[in-house]
């Protein structure tokens, strides 16, 4: 018989990076954000019904991952619900591009700059909060309170840029764009994600057995995750300036002045591409946590337990 496949664990090694990239190729084509509700629902009902022990038909070993691969993109890992569409990760490429294109073609308006800015950061808003960590309820008032901030904060950064260069060459100007995008990560991500800062995210032996929350490491999740999201944005946002420049010098803007914006998103679209699975996959989205860093009361509750793990793991969110 053909040994069974464990569907709680990925395809591929997850303790080594190129298992994790391909991992996350998997999860974050854009080409998920077209199966519909009924292969969705289809690959969750494999996924469970296999990880239970029942009979799933003769699928082969491909069709099973795929299956998987699907459930992966769509449905949250610590509830299991249905993340909305345009908050997957498979949406990331897509929305992206087309945003940060924008970002960088209009960025010397001061109406533009804030429009755009506002697009962004709603849209990072929602896949921060999609793709949170651990199974907290968020209340309405703090989900907007945090918005709110987040959104603020983004907007400040790069209107205040923008006031600061411009007495520089126009090639500094377009790294603004750049530069807003990851200071406002650093606001954005812990503020849509402050209730994990607050209550902790759900941590679990080395056998998925939950055994309470740390705050700690929440601070771990949203620090790996920011800078993930930093590294995301650094290839398109840092290298098409210096393309679009040498362009603009040779005249080429100049006499195609419509292609500004397409030229940019079809470049961000190409970088996006590689850069967010290659940047998802700098830490392990089951991560995992020396007992010894947790906080004293939580150390205290694992050392009475009748196996003490010396490790703990948990979902570092994406």
């Amino acid at each position: 018989m053909t040994p069974r496949i464990n569907l709680n664990e990925p395809r591929w090694d997850q303790s080594t990076y190129w298992g994790r990239v391909r991992h996350f190729f998997a999860i974050t084509n854009p080409l998920n954000i077209l199966a519909s509700e009924a292969e969705l629902n289809r690959a969750k009902e494999i996924v469970e019904t296999y990880k239970a022990g029942g009979d799933v038909g003769n699928l082969t070993e491909d069709e099973l991952w795929r299956a998987k691969e699907l459930y992966d993109s769509a449905f949250h890992p610590d509830t299991g619900e249905k993340m909305m569409l345009i908050g997957r990760m498979s949406a990331q490429v897509p929305m992206n591009m087309t945003i940060t294109g924008c970002m960088m073609t209009f960025y010397k308006s001061t109406g533009a700059v804030v429009f755009w800015q506002w697009v962004n950061q709603s849209f990072n808003a929602l896949v921060n909060y999609t793709n949170r960590s651990g199974d907290s309820p968020v209340t309405n008032t703090q989900l907007a309170s945090s918005y709110v901030l987040a959104t603020g904060g983004a907007l400040t950064t790069a209107l205040s840029l923008n006031r600061l260069v411009k007495s520089f060459p126009p090639i500094i100007g377009r790294f603004v764009p750049f530069v807003a995008v990851a200071a406002a990560n650093c606001v954005n991500i812990p503020m849509m994600r402050l209730q994990e800062l607050r209550e902790g995210v759900p941590v679990a032996d080395q056998d998925g057995k939950r055994i309470g929350n740390s705050k700690v490491a929440a601070q771990y999740g949203i620090a790996a995750v920011t800078f993930s999201r930093i590294a995301m944005a650094t290839p398109g946002m840092a290298i098409t300036p210096f393309v679009m420049d040498r362009l603009e010098k040779r005249g080429v803007l100049q006499r195609f002045p419509w292609s500004s914006a397409p030229i940019q998103t079809l470049l961000c679209g190409f970088f996006l591409t590689f850069a967010t699975p290659m940047c998802c996959a700098l830490f392990s989205q089951k991560a995992s946590i020396a007992t010894a860093s947790l906080e004293p009361e939580l150390q205290e509750k694992i050392k009475k337990m009748p196996n003490p793990p010396s490790t703990v793991y948990f979902n570092k969110g994406l």
